[in-house]
């Protein structure tokens, strides 16, 4: 199965998800692909996504992107899992307090707070990666996140850097078939 993890902000409808799930369903893999809503709670949210790895039965490759890309690096350390990380949040070396206040959703437009106590949330949930789990993608055009922090927190990780770009991770869809195949389906 392929857990997918939206970023922060985001939802199961992002781009990214939506291109993932269309291509798992084109080989017949449909079933095997999951994106659920994450809570902006970092602790509920991790919970949520522990209970749907314990409850999955079979092996989980996880797929993160943004924040969710952070959540998949803190899930791969505690389940002894594989990860695909997407211009990921290395929550260890930007400042997550800068995020405190209110939030709309990207696509639902629903409102939340994300407080100092989820900031806080998130630096527990941070953990040294066992290299062999990751790829690494990153794009150097990246708006949001700057990549030197994911290469130097996931260093010794298989890493793509890619020149241009943006946040978004706009080679996605080339790489889509890759993806399928790092998760051995």
């Amino acid at each position: 199965m392929i857990l997918y993890l939206h970023g922060f902000r985001s939802s199961p409808a992002s781009w990214k998800s939506r291109l993932l799930a269309e291509e798992m369903a084109r080989r017949g893999l449909a079933g095997q692909f999951v994106c659920p809503q994450l809570s902006p709670v970092p602790a509920i949210a991790m919970a949520d996504m522990s209970r749907l790895i314990e409850a999955a039965g079979g092996r989980v490759t996880l797929v993160g992107s943004s924040l969710g890309g952070h959540y998949a690096s803190h899930l791969a350390e505690k389940y002894g899992l594989n990860a695909v990380l997407i211009n990921p949040a290395a929550v260890d070396r930007i400042d997550v307090t800068k995020f405190i206040g209110e939030h709309d959703n990207f696509h639902s437009g629903e409102r939340f707070s994300f407080t100092a106590e989820h900031a806080a949330q998130l630096r527990a949930q941070v953990a040294r990666p066992t290299p062999e789990r990751y790829w690494l993608l990153l794009e150097t055009g990246d708006e949001v996140l700057d990549y030197h922090d994911a290469q130097a927190f996931w260093f010794g990780c298989r890493q793509r850097v890619y020149e241009g770009g943006d946040h978004s991770f706009t080679r996605f869809p080339e790489l889509l078939p890759q993806l399928i195949e790092f998760a051995g389906l």
